[in-house]
């Protein structure tokens, strides 16, 4: 009987425990930040990784091993990406050749030994990166894992790392579609909008019409697969969701 009494009180211990994690637990998942407003993260991505908004709404990384994957190559991107407009924004303000022009400039070496030199230095950098990734889960640098020398990692340099990369992405798609289009550097791109912001834009190029539909549906098509795998209570994570499946 009292053996009965002290198991009856050991779970009515524990269950208060459980009832106030999971209430902890969903109150964090509900105030956890998102790509917008309502979005419904897939399961994998649970806020462990810097820069998780839950923005995967053709569930790419639904397996582990890919996600590992995509987000070293996502920070590696970006972090190309990184240097690359800091450059060209370098060359366009002190006044050199512009970027997309480089190649067409003369140097100590013809082009074809030059690429020939870059095939074989990235192609050892990048076989050692992916030697590296293989044994760590991190690619770091010429074999050096973690490539940190400054002892700068930590969560919050993690998060500014990712999101300024992944803006820096975006202005390297900015400056080359500016150079296409237009045929102008980012500072004078800038210039010229400031001077007249209604008719020196995208919406207002050559591409105008083009380029409004294909923001319009860059921004809806990802809201439209989320509510649609919301209302059908879809949780399969690792099928890709395409417009066509929908």
């Amino acid at each position: 009987m009292q053996l009965t009494m002290m198991r009856s009180g050991l779970r009515a211990g524990v269950r208060p425990q459980a009832s106030r994690a999971r209430s902890v637990a969903v109150r964090a998942a509900a105030d956890r930040p998102t790509w917008y407003p309502g979005a419904e993260p897939p399961s994998y991505l649970n806020g462990t990784l810097a820069g998780d908004y839950g923005f995967d709404p053709l569930r790419l990384g639904a397996n582990p091993e890919s996600l590992k994957w995509f987000r070293e190559g996502e920070l590696t991107n970006g972090r190309w990406a990184m240097a690359a407009a800091a450059g060209i924004l370098f060359t366009d303000l002190v006044g050199l050749p512009k970027f997309w022009l480089a190649g067409a400039e003369t140097y100590a070496l013809d082009n074809k030994t030059l690429a020939l030199i870059e095939v074989v230095v990235l192609g050892f950098a990048e076989a050692k990166r992916y030697e590296s990734f293989k044994k760590t889960g991190e690619s770091g640098a010429f074999g050096i894992v973690p490539f940190d020398p400054l002892g700068m990692k930590s969560a919050d340099t993690q998060l500014k790392e990712i999101k300024n990369g992944r803006l820096a992405m975006l202005a390297v798609v900015g400056f080359a579609s500016q150079a296409a289009v237009r045929g102008t550097g980012p500072i004078q791109s800038l210039t010229d909008h400031i001077a007249d912001p209604w008719n020196n834009n995208i919406f207002t190029s050559s591409v105008g019409p083009e380029s409004t539909v294909a923001v319009a549906a860059l921004a809806v098509w990802p809201m439209i697969i989320n509510a649609t795998k919301a209302l059908k209570g879809d949780q399969k994570d690792s099928v890709p969701t395409f417009p066509w499946t929908l």
